[in-house]
């Protein structure tokens, strides 16, 4: 797998241009939105952090692209996730090439994700048991 250091990279990654297009669409809102929010490649993937911490990130595969946060965040907003037609898995959802994510969900994920890390120092969220 290439290891990619910018977001062109990423994007021409992906194999179909309506694809990157989409994605590409999809981030440059939420830097519109959050311009408080850094847009940086880490773990090989597209994701903002705020604070040096993760808030949200997304993949992409052949099929959709992958949304991920924070367990505690993904666990309040499983239920609306599953409700909205969305494939669920560990601390991330699905959502398919040439649908559009849903806003409020995206708010939602995004606000609560920086109200969860304020104060947090590490990138990742401690661990509970």
């Amino acid at each position: 797998m290439a290891k990619y250091e910018t977001l062109a990279e990423y994007l021409a990654s992906i194999s179909k241009p309506e694809n990157a297009q989409q994605l590409s669409a999809l981030l440059d809102s939420i830097k519109t939105q959050y311009p408080q929010l850094a847009l940086r490649i880490a773990w090989n993937q597209p994701m903002f952090t705020d604070h040096d911490t993760f808030i949200i990130g997304f993949s992409a595969a052949s099929k959709d692209m992958a949304v991920s946060v924070e367990a505690p965040i993904f666990e309040k907003y499983l239920t609306q996730i599953k409700v909205l037609g969305y494939r669920a898995t560990k601390r991330q959802f699905h959502v398919a090439w040439g649908t559009e994510i849903d806003a409020t969900l995206l708010h939602h994920l995004i606000e609560d994700a920086i109200t969860y890390k304020q104060g947090m120092t590490t990138f990742w969220a401690p661990k509970t048991n």
